[in-house]
């Protein structure tokens, strides 16, 4: 029997090349929608006047897309592969691991027609009605039994920090979930929450900045914690800080959802709780970004020929920048300037394009050669290229709302000396008008490096399969 075939028996790498495809396919279609509806907001003729098509049906569409389709595709493809590897074991559950990447491709499907019909709960990342809530709720209990199945099959005494991560991600996403989606229908395609007024909204904004926490920043952890020393070829900095790092993101982290809320009819003790925590959160985030970056000692030569290793670790400095703005905007006085306006939509993309995607597309590189019987990618060249419109693409966005911003903040709170507003709304619009244009060049120029990720990707499955001690040496 041929080492490939031996490889393909004891791990499951079918699952996870699907999921690997699948998170280059909705990066290129979720990052699209985000494209279009950001040149709407230049040229709003580019709805043509169709309601599907309205801003308001699709950013709901882009979001879901890229945190759901993308972002947990890749969480999915990486998970699989690393709890197979560390725990020296096959996939637990057989077909059941197969039944997650199907079912999990028709709820984002189901997405992507309902949400441009406009069925929506109206909650900001958990948009989606009640029948796919539910399918959601299975599929991800499903995985959970997958992974921890795995678990507790592996061979190996010792669990890696890596799978601390993507366990402790697994299991609050599904509790956020439930909890968050209790509803009534009242009919095929409609609901109604079973909480009411602030109450709804505490929990609403529990899940949500948990939804980013845990699913955007707990699950990648762990993928920076495995493919970073991988890519790297050295150990972890120091295995002792990352599992302090967990234990105190997740003890802190799910405190931190208030200070989406202030000045709202939350109850002020609760809003200062959520900026006190969130303030705390800055340590134990600092120590992860700091731990992943300094597993490079050692091997800082291997940046200047490794783009792989350079999406890794510039993904890492966009995560400390990210989680620096993130505890400074709950800063009460801060959030007084930033909330509602462009700054929030920067530091969003700050973590989403800098640490998310980047981190996504760098363990992707690293995957794709290794699961498909490749030495390397089919250009390193091309990855190189990628990496700069990445970057490039990234800051420009973020450049631009951040400047935005912070306008808009002092437009909105300038008065006169009779105490009218200076601006209007209309005027503090046609300030960030240039901004909006730079937002739309940024997000083309990084969505450009994904259709040359999907091509790369390509032409490294269509070529020639590598030796058998070559695919020996790649896995």
């Amino acid at each position: 029997m041929s080492q490939e075939k031996q490889l393909e028996l004891e791990y499951n790498y079918r699952v996870v090349r699907q999921f690997t495809l699948v998170t280059i396919l909705w990066g290129i279609v979720g990052m699209g929608v985000g494209v279009l509806i950001a040149a709407q907001l230049v040229w709003p003729a580019l709805n043509f006047d169709i309601p599907y098509l309205t801003y308001s049906r699709l950013r709901p569409l882009h979001t879901n897309a890229v945190i759901f389709a993308f972002g947990t595709s890749a969480l999915f493809a990486t998970s699989y592969y690393v709890v197979q590897r560390t725990c020296q074991t096959r996939l637990f559950g057989g077909k059941l691991a197969e039944f997650t990447f199907w079912g999990w491709q028709a709820i984002i499907l189901s997405a992507a027609i309902t949400l441009p019909m406009g069925f929506t709960s109206g909650k900001e990342y958990a948009e989606l009605e009640w029948p796919i809530d539910i399918a959601i709720a299975v599929v991800w209990i499903s995985y959970a039994v997958v992974f921890f199945g795995t678990l507790i099959k592996r061979k190996t005494s010792h669990i890696y920090v890596a799978n601390w991560f993507f366990g402790g991600f697994i299991i609050t996403v599904a509790v956020l979930h439930i909890v968050n989606s209790m509803a009534i229908p009242v009919s095929g395609m409609k609901s109604y929450s079973i909480y009411a007024g602030a109450i709804d909204a505490m929990i609403q904004w529990w899940y949500g900045h948990n939804a980013v926490g845990f699913l955007l920043t707990a699950g990648f952890l762990g993928m920076m914690y495995y493919f970073v020393p991988k890519q790297a070829g050295r150990p972890v900095y120091s295995y002792r800080l990352s599992i302090v790092h967990f234990w105190a993101l997740v003890s802190l982290y799910i405190w931190a959802g208030p200070h989406h809320l202030h000045y709202t009819a939350l109850p002020d003790w609760t809003q200062s709780l959520g900026m006190v925590m969130s303030i705390i959160l800055f340590a134990p985030s600092w120590g992860g970004m700091i731990n992943g970056i300094m597993t490079l000692s050692g091997a800082w030569h291997k940046l200047r020929y490794d783009p792989i290793l350079r999406f890794l670790i510039v993904s890492l400095s966009f995560y400390g920048m990210s989680t620096f703005e993130g505890p400074m905007m709950a800063i009460k006085t801060v959030n007084a300037l930033s909330h509602y306006t462009d700054w929030t939509i920067g530091h969003v993309h700050s973590g989403a394009l800098g640490w998310v995607a980047m981190v996504s597309i760098g363990a992707v590189y690293h995957l794709v050669p290794k699961l498909f019987g490749q030495e390397r990618m089919y250009s390193i060249n091309l990855i190189n290229v990628h990496f700069w419109l990445a970057t490039v693409g990234t800051v420009l966005y973020i450049v631009a709302m951040w400047i935005s911003g912070v306008m808009q903040g002092l437009m909105w709170r300038a008065v006169n000396t009779d105490g009218t507003l200076t601006y209007s709304f209309v005027e503090s619009l046609e300030a960030s008008y240039p901004f909006y244009f730079v937002r739309f060049v940024g997000g083309a120029i990084f969505w450009s490096g994904m259709i040359l990720m999907a091509y790369n990707t390509y032409k490294t499955i269509a070529a020639p399969k590598a030796s058998l001690k070559s695919v020996e040496q790649a896995v």
